[in-house]
């Protein structure tokens, strides 16, 4: 034993320091303790049977105070956590000045076989003693167990005894999956080989509720059950730390990988299956999602989370690990996460980025989820041959977005000067741009630009534009539009055009606006009055063929046809031709074609 025939002084301060030891205690396994292991489903309990047997044996007495250390309320190092009924005993006030401090011989509480002496376990050898199997409890508690088997559906009652293919008992909800990884541990840490230490035999769990006697235990359909349901929490990784660095150096492999008890337990056919709702599928079970949680101006609110839905198919339970990268977050982390058995189940997680608005940019992280059942006997996409479930998220910081009529200039007025311009000439077209500018002194990383409206002032009759309104510009682009004078009524043309622009529909969005001016004058003269008589008759037709060495162009002759009969006294709009003269256009025009027909 550990304290006993030492001064009651010194028993306090070691338990003390185990306390403390107990609470600063690194929960996680060692970085190489399971290094060596194949990890391959059918030989894996054999491994791990090699690696965690012939540990430090301590005493059945040792318990009494080691208890004291492995079981410390994590809240108050003065109190202890009892099994079954989770009370928190206060050890500090039992004995404390006795040989043994926080032990009366059992009056308040003693030591529990979770696995019973009665179905297998010895009473002096290593698995008597083992501290992965015992556990604090009330006497009266301890007494009412006896040596039941553990069965019942997890959630259905409170710790006691229930009928469930006989007379079982149920842990309660707190200790049930603590107890089912304490019944997988010494199922695989006593095989009855020679490494198991003498006096000890080959436990085995069973699905029946075996009676007194023997070396099996059940129920393990149940067990299996709450495994899933309860997963390692932090008082029991604690406890399998203490239990490894202090005392006897070997651990519970199904506390720190609880995805490996299907295939040390169970069989190699795990059928468990990820998938995330509304993914893309990826072949071999494996699926992905893009989570765009939105754009927002630099200073402005950071980007909320989205639920996604994890789905698990497939009648096994399985335990999945969520890992981040880059700026992701997630409501879910880890590898201690689990479904049950029986069917499909969901969960929802709620994915997002951890990044500020102060700089503009793209954000990005992934989630991903992986199935860590190492079985591949159900096949592809099944167990360890569920493909890894991948949510992307991505979050924008935008500039906001700077108008200009030049791509690589910031030109914010325009002014378009058609000049003189004949009357009745075809109207002259000009091209002109709206360029979500991103050139020199421009934003680097700026919205969409959306084109609200326009309004003209002047002369508006007098020209023509295609200034439609758009949305959605992307930062670079540019969209192109058209202005021409018309040329119908003679005189000097202006007109000013204020379009509104902004950014698009985001909180904080700006207004600007760029002005259009565009000038210009109808000048005298016909067009089509080749002779230069103020009317455009036949006989500028003949000016036109014969060129009397002048050039003329096809256009200059639509201008002739569009304006037969036209004279500068009339104007255009007033041009009614004389039925005579119109016969005279139809007929050159024949000539014309038939001239055209034999060229």
């Amino acid at each position: 034993m550990i304290f006993a025939q030492r001064p009651s002084f010194l028993a306090l301060v070691v338990l003390l320091v185990g306390l403390a030891t107990g609470l600063q205690a690194d929960p996680y396994a060692p970085g190489n303790y399971y290094d060596g292991l194949s990890l391959n489903g059918a030989t894996l309990k054999s491994e791990l049977n090699d690696l965690i047997d012939g540990h430090t044996v301590r005493s059945y007495n040792d318990a009494r105070s080691i208890l004291q250390v492995t079981d410390v309320d994590p809240n108050d190092p003065d109190r202890m956590i009892l099994i079954y009924n989770r009370e928190s005993l206060d050890v500090s006030a039992i004995n404390p000045n006795g040989g043994i401090p926080g032990w009366d011989s059992g009056v308040s509480w003693n030591r529990e076989h979770t696995w019973p002496r009665s179905l297998g376990v010895g009473s002096s050898g290593a698995d008597n003693s083992d501290l992965h199997n015992l556990r604090p409890s009330r006497n009266n508690i301890n007494s009412q167990r006896g040596n039941l088997n553990f069965g019942g559906e997890y959630g259905e009652q409170g710790y006691g005894p229930l009928s469930d293919g006989g007379t079982v008992w149920y842990p309660g909800d707190e200790d049930a999956g603590m107890v089912a990884r304490q019944m997988f541990y010494m199922d695989t840490r006593y095989e009855g080989g020679p490494g198991d230490g003498s006096s000890t035999t080959d436990l085995s769990l069973v699905n029946n509720t075996p009676g007194t006697g023997g070396t099996t235990l059940g129920r393990l359909s149940r067990l299996i059950e709450w495994h899933y349901e309860a997963v390692p929490d932090e008082f029991e990784r604690r406890r399998n730390q203490v239990i490894y660095d202090d005392y006897q150096h070997n651990r519970n492999p199904f506390i720190d990988h609880p995805e490996w008890v299907w295939a040390a337990i169970i069989n190699q056919t795990n059928d468990s299956q990820l998938a995330i709702a509304g993914g893309v599928s990826g072949g071999a079970g494996a699926t992905s999602l893009d989570v765009d949680l939105g754009r927002a101006f630099v200073g402005g609110a950071g980007p909320g989370t989205q639920s996604v839905t994890l789905n698990k198919s497939g009648d096994d339970g399985v335990y999945y690990e969520v890992a981040t990268s880059g700026d992701a977050t997630s409501s879910v982390s880890g590898r201690l996460n689990a479904f049950g058995l029986g069917g499909s189940g969901s969960r929802s997680i709620e994915v997002g980025l951890d990044v500020s608005t102060a700089v503009a940019g793209h954000y990005a992280g992934e989630v991903t989820i992986d199935n860590l059942d190492i079985t591949t006997g159900a096949g592809a996409g099944r167990g360890a041959q569920d493909g890894d479930d991948v949510i992307d998220v991505g979050f924008t910081v935008l500039e906001h977005a700077v108008a200009s009529f030049d791509s690589s200039d910031l030109i914010e007025e325009l002014t378009i000067d058609f000049g003189e311009v004949s009357f009745g000439s075809t109207p002259l077209l000009e091209m002109f741009d709206l360029v979500n500018f991103m050139g020199a002194g421009g934003p680097g990383f700026a919205a969409d630009l959306d084109f609200d409206s326009v309004l003209g002032v002047g002369d508006t009759l007098a020209f023509d534009t295609d200034l439609a309104a758009f949305t959605g510009l992307s930062h670079g682009s540019a969209s192109s539009f058209s202005a021409s004078l018309l040329t119908d009524t003679l005189g000097e043309f202006s007109a000013e055009y204020t379009l509104s622009l902004s950014d698009e529909d985001l909180p904080g969005e700006q207004q600007q606006s760029l002005t259009l001016q565009l000038v210009g004058e109808v000048v005298g003269g016909l067009a089509g009055d080749f002779n230069g008589n103020g009317t455009v008759d036949a006989a500028d037709f003949t000016v036109w063929r014969d060129g009397l060495g002048v050039t003329y162009s096809p256009e200059q002759y639509d201008d002739w046809v569009n304006n037969f009969g036209a004279t500068i006294e009339t104007g255009l709009s007033q041009t009614v031709p004389e039925p005579a003269a119109a016969l005279l256009a139809v007929a050159v025009l024949g000539v014309l074609a038939g001239r055209r027909g034999r060229g």
